[in-house]
C-alpha cells in the first residue's frame, strides 16, 4: 500500500519534472509565433457559429475598450497559449479566468459567496492557462483605467502572489477541507481596507442580495391582456419568443428534469412554464443561443427565471484533449460542480432544436460583480489577488496542491514571471485590439449602434 509520503514524493517529482518542461522564467516570456493567425480572423470564424443579427452587438461590446476585447477574446488567447510550451500539470480550468468572471452569487442556503462565476469554456488543461489570462486581464484593465506601466505590473505580480499562496495554503489542508474551503461575502469585506472601497463593496453585497427571480420579475415583465405575466420585448436585448412550441418546450423541459437530482426535480415540478425570451448576455458570449424561461410556482404564484445557455465546443479543446463529455452543456455543468465551492442547485443540460446544447441555470441568482472599470491599481491589486487565491483552491479541488506548489516555489519567481507575461500580453492585447478597431474603421467587421 501506498503510503502519504510516497503520494507526496510523487506529487512533488511532477512539481519538479514540470520545471524541466517550462521554467518558471520561461512562464514570463511572451512573443507571438513567426505566422501567427490573424486575431480578427479568429473572431470572425467563431462569429460564424453565431447568432448573425447579434454578431455586430458582440464586435460592438468588444470595441469598447482593450479590457472588452480581453473579456470577448477567449479563443485568441487560447490560440496564443497553445501555441506555447505548458507545464503539463493539469487541472480543470475555467478557461476564461479574467477579472470580471469571478463574482458573488448565492449558495443553495442562500448564502453570498465569492467565486469563479463563468465555465463556458471549461476543460482539463495546464494549470497556468488559467493563471495567464487572469494576471493578463489585471494589467489590460489597469492600464485601461490610466495607470501607469508599472502599476499595472505590480497589480498584476499581487495577483500571481495571491495564486501562489493561494497554493500554499491548500497544501496545509487536506481534500475534504479544499472541498469544503470557500469565501464569503463577509471574508471579502474584510480584505478590503474601510477607508478605501468598503462602501462600495456593502453596496454590491446588498444589491447582490435583492438579484432574484422577483426582482427579475418586476423589471423584465408584464401583465397581458388576461392578466398572465408575459416578458416585456425590449429589442434587440430582450425579446420574447412568440407562441413557443407548447410540445417542444415540453420536451426539451423533460429533458432538462432528468439531468437534475431527485431532489431537485420534485422542487422543479412544482412550477409550471409561463413565457420565455431571447437575452443577450456578456460579451464573449453574445451571439450564442440565449433565453431565459420564466416559471411560476403553482400554488403561490412566485416567479422562477431560469436561464438558458447555448454550449459550444469549448475554445480550449483544439490544444487539449476533447472533453469526456459528448454534451457540451453537461462538460459545463460537470466542470463548474467541480471547480465551484458550491453550486446552483438548478444547473443541468438539455438538447433544444437543431440538435444545440444548452445548459441551465438560475438567472440572477443573487450574483454580483465588482465595477472593474473605476478600480485604482490598489484596488485592482488588492482584488486580483483576491481572485488569484479563490482560483487556486477552484484548481486544487481537481489537481494535486502539492505539485502545483513545487513547481511555483516558495519565493516571488513566479510572481514575477507571470508579472512580465501580463505586461508582454497586454502589449499584445492592445495591438490586437487596433486591428479590430481598423477591421470596424474599414467595414471589414459590422457593429452595433448601441450595443448596450
Amino acid at each position: 500500500m501506498t503510503t502519504v509520503e510516497e503520494f507526496d514524493r510523487q506529487a512533488a517529482e511532477i512539481g519538479k519534472k514540470a520545471r524541466k518542461r517550462v521554467s518558471r522564467s520561461e512562464l514570463g516570456q511572451w512573443r507571438a509565433e513567426p505566422g501567427r493567425e490573424d486575431p480578427v480572423a479568429i473572431l470572425v470564424k467563431q462569429n460564424q457559429s453565431r447568432v448573425p443579427s447579434l454578431v455586430p452587438i458582440r464586435m460592438a461590446r468588444m470595441a469598447v475598450s482593450p479590457f472588452t476585447f480581453l473579456r470577448g477574446a477567449a479563443a485568441v488567447m487560447a490560440y496564443d497559449l497553445g501555441c506555447q510550451p505548458d507545464t503539463g500539470i493539469t487541472v480543470q480550468l475555467c478557461g476564461d479566468a479574467h477579472l470580471a468572471n469571478f463574482g458573488l452569487y448565492g449558495t443553495p442556503e442562500r448564502n453570498l459567496v465569492f467565486d469563479v462565476n463563468d465555465f463556458d469554456e471549461t476543460l482539463p488543461g495546464p494549470f497556468e492557462w488559467d493563471v495567464k489570462r487572469l494576471v493578463a486581464s489585471v494589467a489590460v484593465a489597469a492600464l485601461n483605467n490610466g495607470c501607469s506601466e508599472h502599476e499595472a505590473a505590480t497589480a498584476a505580480e499581487r495577483t500571481a502572489r495571491g495564486y501562489r499562496e493561494g497554493i500554499e495554503m491548500m497544501v496545509q489542508q487536506d481534500s475534504l477541507d479544499i472541498w469544503y474551503d470557500r469565501v464569503d461575502a463577509d471574508q471579502v469585506l474584510a480584505l478590503i481596507p474601510k477607508k478605501k472601497g468598503q462602501k462600495k463593496a456593502e453596496k454590491t453585497i446588498a444589491a447582490a442580495k435583492k438579484r432574484t427571480s422577483l426582482q427579475a420579475f418586476n423589471k423584465l415583465t408584464e401583465p397581458d391582456a388576461d392578466g398572465i405575466p408575459r416578458i416585456k420585448s425590449q429589442p434587440p436585448l430582450l425579446v420574447p419568443i412568440s407562441s413557443p412550441d407548447e410540445k417542444l418546450v415540453k420536451s426539451v423541459l423533460a429533458e432538462y428534469r432528468r439531468t437534475l437530482s431527485d431532489e431537485v426535480r420534485v422542487l422543479l415540478g412544482r412550477y409550471t412554464f409561463v413565457d420565455a425570451a431571447v437575452k443577450v448576455v456578456g460579451v464573449g458570449s453574445v451571439g450564442t443561443r440565449c433565453f431565459i424561461a420564466l416559471l411560476m410556482d403553482k400554488e403561490s404564484g412566485s416567479p422562477l427565471f431560469l436561464q438558458v445557455k447555448e454550449a459550444d465546443i469549448s475554445v480550449l479543446a483544439a490544444y487539449q484533449k476533447p472533453s469526456k463529455y459528448q454534451h457540451q452543456g453537461h462538460r459545463v455543468v460537470a466542470g463548474q460542480r467541480l471547480m465551484q465551492a458550491a453550486s446552483d442547485i438548478f444547473l443541468g443540460w438539455a438538447t433544444g432544436p437543431a440538435g444545440v446544447n444548452f445548459y441551465w441555470r438560475q438567472f440572477r441568482d443573487m450574483k454580483g460583480s465588482a465595477d472593474i472599470e473605476d478600480m485604482t491599481h490598489h484596488q485592482l491589486a488588492n482584488y486580483g489577488g483576491l481572485c488569484g487565491a479563490v482560483l487556486a483552491r477552484a484548481h486544487c479541488r481537481s489537481g494535486d496542491p502539492i505539485a502545483i506548489e513545487t513547481y511555483i516555489g516558495g519565493s516571488d519567481k513566479f510572481d514575477k514571471a507571470l508579472r512580465d507575461f501580463a505586461m508582454s500580453y497586454s502589449d499584445q492585447t492592445m495591438a490586437d485590439y487596433r486591428l479590430l478597431m481598423a477591421a470596424i474603421e474599414d467595414g471589414q467587421v459590422p457593429v452595433a449602434d448601441n450595443p448596450y
